[in-house]
């Protein structure tokens, strides 16, 4: 299925009508599928532990200079055809007030989680000026980046809401799945509060010069597709509709989410991330009929970095060809990069990919 997309250029941005990154978030077919890796700025690169040795990792992400160059990084090693911020979820939560951490193998940590009508009343609002940081990083990023297209990103209300509730990382998301049923009148008033600072954080990006966005509601896959239409859609689609005048490809990406797709296709999104347990001929067949071109983003099982070359080159070639089921492809993984993968073979999977053509 093949419909226009409004392709002009936003007032102010750079003219990137030549990446194949662009030309694929915006259903133009480019001369070679194009790739990027969640998670490519960090963990795996060696000269990413050693900038950061020493330095917290919130510390970090305020710190331009240094966003700048972990962003930079990947692009330089793996010619990747996209640059994703450096940046963390939970910035614009600490930076709104909010008393967290990262720690380290755990993640996310939240001192005083938020489980009651008052907590959400107290929940300070964010203001542009305290993550301005961030958008110094990204004028620096649009000055050294040249014709690779730079992608900004938060985390969607539900993900943050999630963190929130349990105070961190959750397998079972107990807590939050009963707010959300017991006092959903609390339920979606943390939510509003969590939308407004999800928006007001992609707006200092892209007012500073982003020229794509990821929305990454990585706990979605953990809802049924009844709640996440009742719970958590209306506050998505609030997020995508505040930044419907921003003409730059947005994308939306959950892990577990393929019974979801289709409802997260419709919030608003451009290009829908599919992770690696929904071929991605099966993810447009799902997408189909929603009155848009149907971009999707993905979608290498992160584990087979770890198998032999002749084994990953089948399960590239695999997705690459299902992907031509859609107006456009752009080639990623189905999560994010693990610690402990070789560098080398995101280069040669950049490699590979890219041989393959349009």
């Amino acid at each position: 299925m093949t419909l226009e997309m409004n392709t002009n250029l936003p007032t102010g941005r750079r003219e990137l009508s030549g990446s194949p990154f662009m030309q694929a978030a915006r259903g133009i077919t480019p001369s070679r599928v194009p790739v990027w890796f969640m998670r490519q700025a960090g963990r795996s690169l060696p000269e990413y532990r050693a900038l950061r040795a020493g330095t917290q990792m919130l510390t970090a992400c305020a710190t331009p200079d240094l966003v700048t160059e972990i962003t930079l990084q990947p692009v330089r090693r793996h010619h990747v055809d996209a640059a994703i911020l450096f940046s963390d979820i939970v910035v614009p939560l600490k930076a709104a007030g909010i008393d967290l951490d990262i720690v380290p193998n755990t993640g996310p940590v939240i001192a005083n989680p938020v489980r009651d009508a008052a907590a959400v009343a107290a929940m300070p609002d964010l203001d542009p000026e305290h993550v301005r940081p961030v958008g110094d990083a990204v004028r620096q990023l649009v000055g050294e980046l040249g014709d690779t297209p730079l992608i900004g990103f938060a985390g969607a209300p539900f993900t943050l809401a999630s963190y929130l509730i349990e105070g961190g990382p959750s397998k079972n998301h107990e807590r939050t799945k009963a707010l959300m049923h017991t006092d959903p009148d609390t339920w979606h008033a943390l939510l509003g509060k969590l939308a407004e600072i999800t928006l007001t954080f992609l707006k200092v990006q892209a007012d500073a010069g982003i020229d794509a966005m990821q929305l990454f509601d990585s706990w979605a896959g953990c809802l049924s597709l009844r709640d996440y239409r009742e719970f958590v859609e209306p506050h998505t689609r609030f997020v995508f509709d505040g930044l419907a005048d921003v003409r730059i490809p947005k994308i939306h990406f959950g892990v577990g989410t393929g019974e979801l797709l289709r409802a997260m296709g419709e919030s608003g999104a451009d290009v829908v991330g599919v992770d690696w347990r929904v071929p991605l001929d099966e993810a447009v067949r799902r997408l189909d009929g929603r009155g848009k071109p149907n971009l999707v983003q993905g979608n290498l099982d992160p584990a087979l970095l770890f198998a032999d070359w002749p084994v990953l080159q089948r399960e590239i070639d695999r997705i690459v060809a299902e992907g031509r089921a859609a107006d456009g492809h752009i080639f990623n993984l189905g999560h994010g990069v693990l610690p402990n993968v070789d560098p080398t073979v995101l280069t040669r999977v950049v490699e590979h990919v890219h041989q393959l053509g349009a």
